[in-house]
């Protein structure tokens, strides 16, 4: 279901104008795209913030201006903890679109309670699918993954209709594989290995003592 967000056209510009509306308590914002005019805009700052909570990408533009809309870049601030602007890409809802979305691993690994270690190679994939059925992210389930097995791009299971996009089917997006040896403790510092101008000069110390 899509997150509604109440906007309000923004005909005022400049650095002064953004910080006296952000002070207010909006973001400033721009829709774009089905060859219409562009449309500056203002969003309130807190129905932003719970969408993002929501995980939500298509939304539906309410107030002043009125139509679907993907979420289609963020702008952050420098600490990545307040959105500093916003793109709006028009959509409809039967149309088909491509994005990218991030790709977690769930549950814990056969292989891993047999003494091996998860590999996450591919953390996020394209795919192409509705807004409406836009997941927030692609989970795949590592429950049965066993010591020296993978899953594949292809064997990720995506929302109804979605279709992949990239990687290729069969590149592997995690693998469960057996931990590299680690150097006996001491042996890396070389203990027990005395070094060889250390032992030259015990040597010849040595010799002039006989």
């Amino acid at each position: 279901m899509a997150e509604k967000l109440s906007v309000k056209i923004r005909t005022e510009h400049g650095k002064q104008q953004v910080k006296k509306l952000r002070r207010a308590g909006f973001i400033p914002a721009i829709l774009y795209g089905h060859g219409q005019e562009n449309v500056n805009l203002a969003v309130n700052a807190e129905a932003v913030a719970l969408a993002l909570r929501h995980g939500s990408r298509f939304v539906n533009l309410t107030g002043e201006v009125t139509d679907s809309a993907l979420i289609r870049d963020l702008q952050w601030d420098t600490y990545g903890l307040e959105v500093l602007h916003l793109d709006f890409a028009r959509v409809s809802q039967d149309e088909r679109i491509h994005l990218k979305v991030a790709v977690e691993l769930k549950g814990t690994a056969q292989g891993v309670k047999d003494g091996g270690v998860i590999q996450h190679i591919i953390h996020d994939i394209e795919i192409e699918c509705t807004p409406t059925s836009i997941p927030e992210k692609i989970f795949v389930n590592v429950t049965n993954l066993a010591l020296g097995a993978h899953i594949t791009a292809g064997e990720i299971v995506l929302p109804g209709g979605a279709k992949l996009l990239s990687p290729d089917a069969e590149e592997i997006v995690a693998q469960c594989v057996t931990p590299a040896e680690q150097p006996e403790e001491g042996a890396a510092a070389g203990e027990g290995n005395e070094p060889e101008l250390i032992r030259k000069a015990k040597e010849e110390g040595a010799d002039e003592e006989a």
